[in-house]
C-alpha cells in the first residue's frame, strides 16, 4: 500500500464550515452520536430520530417528477431548491425524497394520515439521513437541497403545494 493511500484512508473527511455546522445540528437527533458519526463515515448515512428538532415528509419520486416536469436529477434538484427553499435529500433506491419540516407539521390536516405517495414522519420514526457532505446525485442517498443553516426547515404548506401539484399532474397524465 502506498503512503498516500495510507494517509488518505486514515485522514478524516474534510467538511466545509457550513457542513460542519449542519452535521452538528443533525447529530442532535441521534440516539448515539458516536454511532451516527461512524455510520456516516462507513455507510454514508446514519439513522436519526424524527420528531424532536424536525420531522420529515416522504414524497414519492413520481409526485416530485410530475411536479418538476422532469426526472432529470439536476433539473429536479433545481426545482426542489426553488420551490421548497430548505433541506431535502433523495433516496434513489426508494425513488423518493425526504423533506425536513417543523414538527408542527404533524398538526397540519394534510399530514395527519399517511398515504403511499407522501407521508409525514415524526416522533417514533427513524430516518436514514445522508452525511451532510453527500451532495452528488450519483450517490444513492444525497442532499439535493442543503440546509442554509442549522435549524432551517421547509414550511409544511410548501410541501403540501408540491404534493398537490404533482398529484394533479399525475391525474392529468393518466386521463390524457
Amino acid at each position: 500500500m502506498s503512503r498516500s493511500t495510507t494517509n488518505r484512508a486514515s485522514k478524516p473527511a474534510e467538511f466545509t464550515e457550513h457542513q460542519h455546522a449542519i452535521r452538528h445540528w443533525l447529530l442532535m437527533a441521534a440516539t448515539d452520536v458516536g454511532r451516527a458519526q461512524q455510520e456516516w463515515r462507513e455507510e454514508g448515512r446514519a439513522l436519526l430520530r424524527c420528531g424532536g428538532l424536525w420531522g420529515a415528509v416522504y414524497v414519492s419520486g413520481a409526485i416530485v417528477y410530475a411536479a418538476a416536469g422532469t426526472d432529470d436529477p439536476a433539473a429536479v434538484d433545481r426545482y426542489l431548491a426553488e420551490t421548497l427553499r430548505g433541506p431535502v435529500f433523495a433516496n434513489l433506491s426508494r425513488r423518493g425524497y425526504f423533506v425536513l419540516v417543523p414538527t408542527s407539521t404533524a398538526l397540519h390536516p394534510d399530514w395527519k394520515r399517511p398515504r403511499d405517495d407522501a407521508e409525514y414522519m415524526g416522533a417514533g420514526h427513524l430516518l436514514a439521513v445522508p452525511a451532510p457532505d453527500r451532495t452528488d446525485p450519483s450517490q444513492r442517498r444525497y442532499w439535493c437541497c442543503e440546509a442554509s443553516h442549522p435549524g432551517a426547515l421547509v414550511a409544511a404548506d410548501a410541501v403540501t403545494q408540491l404534493v398537490q401539484a404533482g398529484r394533479g399532474l399525475l391525474v392529468i397524465e393518466q386521463d390524457g
